[in-house]
């Protein structure tokens, strides 16, 4: 049996302007948490890495390709004309090569390239964003949900509600640990806003489960993955799980706004949900929208302090800055989640 090739050579190979057809002149290599991409000319390929985390089993061949096709599939939807299919990575007399004859090694998804200016992040960044570019993206958003397809809530109720409660218990039990130095007290506060809303208005959340609001959404609708210029293209939907994908579109965009927020354009999450509202059927919900974003800066929060916990972890000193902003951003939304409801409770 020929021994496997390592993640570092094929790394190395991609790295190398000569690897490509029509020999690009540069390669831009970017490493993230489950893959490599590389940047080569009018191209992108993307590598996942061999891992395995709680939510993702990339460790075998079979299952990134799999992931690889499955991830070309998803994302024909909103991104038709960037996606361009999957290629093996082979080894062949001469060495690794992108496609022909040879042991397949690994698989690649192939994506035009796009420019970095033309992000929503970006742009947002540079105060460059106009408000006809975010309403051409809120009516490409609105057909998306509305031609999703709805998933039915598998179990009772109570099923529901304990799911609920136990990804806030997630959120909480990880941000309390003492390892990682964050202020439990913020913590604290904001998981009993959020406890509370849920008690309350947990029929808010199951009456539009029932109602079929729940549907195969994106799973990962962050400003750097939205392409505003010219087509609206939004890329790297998520493909790993599909039950992470489903979701309400009114804690999608919640979501999204959050991230807008944290870029410092409230402004613009606020227009994309505006335009949104009606075709989400988000009227008349209470403090639900809120509720989401709240609890999507928890979630983010964790996620990110939980990168310390790999064995190695890339930029340590990353991950506990950016946990602290998602909790200022989480108690700034549960806070004002919280004078809602009080608002809104019977006078004694």
């Amino acid at each position: 049996m020929r021994a496997p090739v390592s993640l570092e050579r094929k790394v190395r190979f991609l790295s190398r302007p000569q690897s490509y057809a029509g020999a690009s002149e540069t390669v831009v290599a970017r490493e993230t948490h489950m893959s490599w991409v590389f940047l080569a000319g009018p191209r992108v390929y993307k590598l996942k890495k061999p891992v395995r985390f709680p939510y993702l089993d990339f460790s075998t061949l079979d299952r990134r390709a799999d992931a690889c096709r499955a991830e070309d599939r998803l994302n024909r939807r909103l991104a038709p004309d960037v996606y361009l299919g999957v290629v093996p990575l082979v080894e062949g007399a001469s060495g690794l090569a992108i496609g022909g004859a040879g042991r397949v090694v690994d698989w690649l998804v192939v994506m035009r390239r796009l420019d970095d200016g033309g992000f929503l992040q970006s742009a947002l960044s540079a105060h460059a964003v106009q408000p006809s570019q975010l309403d051409r993206l809120a009516a490409v958003l609105a057909s998306f949900y509305a031609h999703a397809s709805p998933l039915s809530v598998r179990g009772s109720a109570d099923a529901l509600r304990m799911s609920w409660r136990k990804a806030l218990s997630r959120n909480r039990r990880v941000l309390q640990d003492l390892r990682f130095h964050l202020p439990r007290g913020m913590v604290a506060r904001v998981d009993g806003i959020q406890t509370r809303f849920l008690n309350r208005r947990f029929g808010v959340i199951l009456a539009r489960a029932r109602a079929g609001r729940i549907v195969d959404a994106h799973g990962d609708l962050r400003p750097e993955h939205i392409w505003l210029d010219g087509r609206v293209s939004i890329i790297d939907r998520l493909e790993f799980d599909p039950a992470l994908r489903a979701l309400d579109p009114l804690d999608e965009i919640a979501f999204l706004q959050l991230e807008c927020t944290r870029l410092g354009a409230a402004w613009a999450g606020e227009r994309i949900g505006r335009h949104l509202r009606s075709a989400l059927h988000g009227r008349h919900v209470g403090g639900l929208p809120l509720f989401y974003r709240s609890y999507r800066a928890m979630l983010r929060a964790r996620l990110a302090i939980m990168h310390l916990c790999d064995t190695r972890p890339r930029t340590p000193e990353k991950w506990p800055r950016q946990a602290r902003a998602y909790l200022r951003l989480a108690l700034f939304d549960a806070l004002k989640l919280d004078r809602l409801e009080n608002a809104a409770l019977p006078a004694p």
